[in-house]
């Protein structure tokens, strides 16, 4: 999938494995030890998440809402209540969402992110349930080649040696 970010999440959005550029999309997200890296949790509780993404607050309700939807289903599950707990006691803003007992807000084919290192790109994004699994899904963001947004993937999958080489200081804003 390089240079594309790509990753495999559980049903409560555990990052399961994912490729060097998707860390560095997520920014921030590679400080935390694997077992922490988990999308919902580094929406509401990653300093960066809230300037990352264009929309957060839509981001947010989505993450939120599938939560719910996935607690409708299994109301016992001991992973799911393990991190509601979590963010119930770190994040009023996921306590308020929660409360509203919303259920998996609609998406987008496309994100808008505020990158700290390359700037901002709005990749196109494709995720597809994994068969034989009990709720895994990968997830990929793309652009076409030849696109600004497909330079700054680009960018995000080198290391950052050659990333910092690579990029105009004026194209990094």
């Amino acid at each position: 999938m390089r240079p594309f970010p790509a990753y495999v999440v559980s049903r409560t959005k555990d990052i399961l494995d994912c490729n060097p550029s998707c860390l560095r999309l997520f920014a921030g997200m590679a400080d935390w030890p694997p077992e922490r890296r988990n999308v919902v949790r580094y929406v509401f509780l990653h300093p960066a998440a809230s300037k990352l993404f264009d929309d957060w607050d839509e981001q947010l309700r989505v993450v939120v809402g599938r939560l719910r939807a996935l607690h409708s289903l299994e109301p016992d599950a001991p992973d799911l209540a393990e991190l509601v707990a979590e963010l119930l006691d770190e994040s009023s803003e996921f306590a308020d969402l929660w409360e509203r007992y919303d259920v998996c807000a609609p998406t987008r084919d496309s994100k808008t992110f505020h990158h700290p290192e390359v700037g901002d790109l709005t990749p196109g994004y494709q995720a597809m349930e994994l068969e034989g699994t009990q709720g895994q899904r990968f997830i990929t963001y793309f652009a076409e080649p030849g696109t600004p947004d497909h330079d700054k993937l680009v960018l995000l999958d080198m290391p950052e040696a050659e990333r910092t080489a690579a990029a105009p200081a004026e194209d990094m804003r």
